[in-house]
């Protein structure tokens, strides 16, 4: 806020009372650099030339007598002259205005000055961002017990005090605890934003003006939104910028990735139906297939990944809804063949569906592999920021709307807040991801190298048994490299407990590094030989690579193998 000149008006003459005396701020004065379209206002902008009162008023502007002017401390005083000319445009006496201000109502005056000067400060924001100040701007008249005091601020609704405002928009509403339920809100905010960043809507349910909006609602003649469940303005942003990425032509959001596995399923698997699923998976997307879904009839074929003989026996032999899978897989990062595989289901009417999880829509697109619909756990890479849990499907508008409707019976709704998360995390997404695809590469190739590590499984490395699949389906090999130390489970504790940067701990993708033994973080609660019947070994580190500088990790990981 700028003002190019600063003149202090006065409202009494100076023979009836010393005046209260206006300074310049260095904050409002001077022209803004650049042309700057930046609210100026004008210190005596939409005054009215005449005050008609009780007794009379002067049409001069603004003085106040010396005792009101001490009461004033001068935190108020500054806040006033921030505004303009102190809000205050106008006094009159309750009994003669040509007298002194009653002891009393200086008191009165003083006491609601500060109150009103904080007032003011706060409107000054608002303020700055509207429109260059009108000729003559809303006028707020405040009344209380033996004075009146005008406020030329556009948008004050506030109770100050014993101070009441006149205020025609809210009229029906007639006390304080009606006024901090409804004032500003009621008859609509009409927010109208330039922000850059997304605005994150906070609301669990939308109102409607009248009954027949909601009627045209209701029978599809217009768009709106009804319940937070079914529906946020912050989270469509999150769903279209995922659709974006993904050439998707709908995406939903939900709750967590295993929120979103789950909802699909059952969404587009029928009672007694059939699904096509690999070996190396999420356990716990495992265990929701092998023991709550023959709850309803449905059965799983499990395949390796690379079993494309396996597919076309299942497709043949069952009515098969779907063909879910990851690629890469957890944790050994085997690849399918989205293409081929899509073909092959699609022969026979069936569904395939491809946990991206590990890829990130950057290294893989698999709908224009010829996927129906990608699971993200938006937690992971999308996210990228390890302080947000997520999971969003995408595909057609027809299937994911399937899935949408079940969602808003189910639930599992994703918080506005998190929308916003993940909206920000995105927008660093393809630098986080460039920086661990060459990290994680250059890791792998180390590691694979080096006498005390076994066994490397990563999709960027010749000897990974889908290299060259990898090669054609991405462009990236993404940031997470499972190994095998050359040891037993104490020798792989001391490796992992050697190293300084990464954290113990579940999940991936994040800009911190994560390290992780699969045995003991994920099936410890299995015997051993359960663990090896899904290739988990005791000796298994799983790696998420974040977007430290590779010297340091490559130091870290190296100092770890040396101390074992």
């Amino acid at each position: 806020m700028a003002v190019s000149s600063f003149q202090c008006p006065t409202i009494f003459s100076s023979s009836s009372i010393s005046g209260f005396q206006c300074r310049s701020d260095p904050d409002l004065v001077g022209s803004p650099v650049g042309g700057s379209s930046r609210r100026r206002v004008n210190a005596t902008a939409g005054i009215s030339s005449s005050f008609t009162g009780d007794g009379g008023l002067s049409s001069r502007i603004l003085r106040f007598p010396p005792n009101f002017v001490r009461q004033l401390s001068i935190k108020a005083r500054r806040n006033c002259s921030n505004i303009g000319v102190a809000q205050i445009v106008a006094a009159k006496w309750s009994n003669n205005p040509s007298s002194g201000l009653p002891s009393a109502a200086a008191a009165a005056a003083a006491s609601s000055a500060s109150a009103v000067s904080s007032a003011a400060s706060a409107a000054t924001a608002s303020s700055a961002a509207a429109a260059p100040v009108a000729a003559t701007p809303p006028v707020v008249v405040l009344k209380s017990v033996d004075e009146e005091v005008v406020v030329a601020e556009e948008g004050i609704r506030e109770k100050i005090g014993s101070v009441q405002l006149t205020d025609s928009k809210h009229s029906f509403l007639s006390s304080d605890g009606s006024l901090t339920v409804h004032a500003g809100e009621r008859l609509g905010r009409g927010i109208v934003t330039d922000a850059i960043t997304t605005p994150v809507v906070n609301t669990s349910a939308y109102f409607f003006k009248k009954t027949a909006e909601l009627i045209d609602f209701k029978e599809k003649r217009s768009v709106s939104f009804e319940y937070g469940r079914y529906g946020n303005p912050t989270t469509v942003v999150l769903e279209e910028k995922i659709s974006a990425l993904e050439g998707a032509e709908s995406t939903l959001v939900m709750a967590s990735g295993m929120c979103a596995s789950t909802v699909m399923l059952l969404a587009l698997v029928p009672a007694g139906g059939h699904i096509v699923t690999t070996t190396d998976c999420y356990r716990k997307t495992r265990i929701f297939m092998e023991n709550f879904l023959p709850k309803l009839g449905i059965t799983v074929t499990v395949i390796d990944p690379a079993d494309i003989a396996g597919l076309e026996a299942a497709v043949n032999e069952f009515k098969v809804s779907l063909f879910f899978t990851e690629s890469p897989t957890n944790p050994f990062l085997r690849c399918v063949d989205i293409e081929l595989v899509s073909e092959i289901c699609h022969k026979k009417g069936t569904l395939v569906c491809i946990d991206g999880t590990f890829a990130t829509p950057l290294n893989q697109k698999a709908l224009a592999l010829g996927a129906d619909l990608v699971v993200h756990s938006a937690t992971k890479y999308i996210g990228g920021h390890n302080d947000v849990l997520a999971g969003c499907i995408c595909g057609s508008l027809k299937l994911v709307s399937e899935i949408r409707n079940l969602h808003h019976v189910l639930g599992g709704t994703l918080n506005p807040n998190a929308a916003y998360l993940i909206i920000r995390g995105m927008k660093t997404l393809h630098l986080r991801v460039q920086q661990q695809n060459s990290t994680a590469f250059r890791m792998a190739e180390i590691l694979e190298a080096h006498p005390k590590v076994s066994h490397v499984y990563y999709p960027g490395l010749p000897s990974h048994p889908e290299h060259e699949l990898a090669k054609r389906q991405m462009t990236g090999f993404g940031g997470v490299v499972s190994f095998e130390i050359d040891g037993n489970i104490e020798t792989t504790i001391k490796f992992v407990d050697s190293l300084k940067i990464p954290y113990i701990a579940p999940s991936f993708g994040g800009c911190e590094s994560i390290v992780d033994q699969p045995a003991i973080m994920s099936y410890w609660d299995l015997p051993q030989e359960e663990r090896l019947k899904y290739g988990i070994k005791d000796n298994l580190v799983r790696f998420s690579f974040g977007v430290e500088d590779f010297e340091d990790v490559k130091a870290d990981i190296l100092q770890a193998l040396e101390a074992i």
